[in-house]
């Protein structure tokens, strides 16, 4: 089981920080978007509504990897010619931000809607109101939703090994497909499974600990 230990801690390593890699770009800008989206969900505007819940609508019901394989695939056909790295952080963040933004509207949705009109009294427009006295209220109230997407966003980034990426999932299945090495198949599986609870085990103890903050500060 232990034989070539060291070249196999050294391929999961590498495939663990391409994970991390992708997971923290990919969530950025799933936060971006989605944060945007929330926005326009609860916009005045209805074309930013109408706007919104089409994204969202499409995101929702199309599967990720789908998702991945048509900017892959397809945009490249087009003259948008990416890195696989490139196209992996784009399907990821763009297919997450529907989610994100269903959450944070989810969580404008709660503030008590007197907050909006007294912001409204005091001359504060919608951009304000919600800068200054409805989104710092809904973020805590999002914390551990947004932190279950984050832990989903970890496990997801296993399927961007189907366009190339060397993360973790795509470590482990060269490693099993190496028939001069003959890696074992259980150490492998195992070490797979130790790269995922590295990333997600500490995200959960932080989240915890920033849900406990928010209900404090409450």
């Amino acid at each position: 089981m232990f034989d070539n230990l060291d070249l196999m801690v050294e391929a999961l390593a590498t495939g663990l920080l391409v994970t991390l890699e992708v997971t923290a770009v990919s969530f950025t800008l799933a936060l971006i978007i989605g944060g945007l989206l929330a926005t326009m969900h609860v916009s005045p505007a209805p074309p930013a509504r109408w706007l919104a819940t089409a994204y969202t609508g499409l995101f929702k019901n199309i599967p990720l990897l789908a998702v991945l394989f048509i900017l892959y695939f397809g945009f490249p056909k087009i003259g948008i010619p990416l890195s696989s790295w490139q196209w992996a952080i784009i399907g990821l963040g763009t297919y997450t931000a529907a989610f994100v933004g269903e959450t944070l509207r989810a969580g404008i949705n709660s503030i008590d809607l007197g907050q909006a009109e007294a912001a409204r009294s005091i001359g504060l427009t919608f951009g304000q109101s919600l800068r200054y006295v409805i989104l710092p209220q809904a973020v805590r109230t999002v914390i551990p939703p947004l932190g279950s997407l984050l832990t989903a966003l970890v496990k997801n980034s296993s399927l961007v090994l189907a366009i190339g990426v060397a993360e973790a999932s795509a470590q482990a299945q060269r490693l099993i497909n190496d028939n001069e090495n003959r890696f074992d198949l259980w150490a492998v599986i195992i070490g797979v499974a130790i790269c995922y609870l590295i990333i997600n085990l500490p995200i959960s103890y932080f989240i915890r600990r920033a849900e406990k903050r928010a209900e404090f500060a409450r």
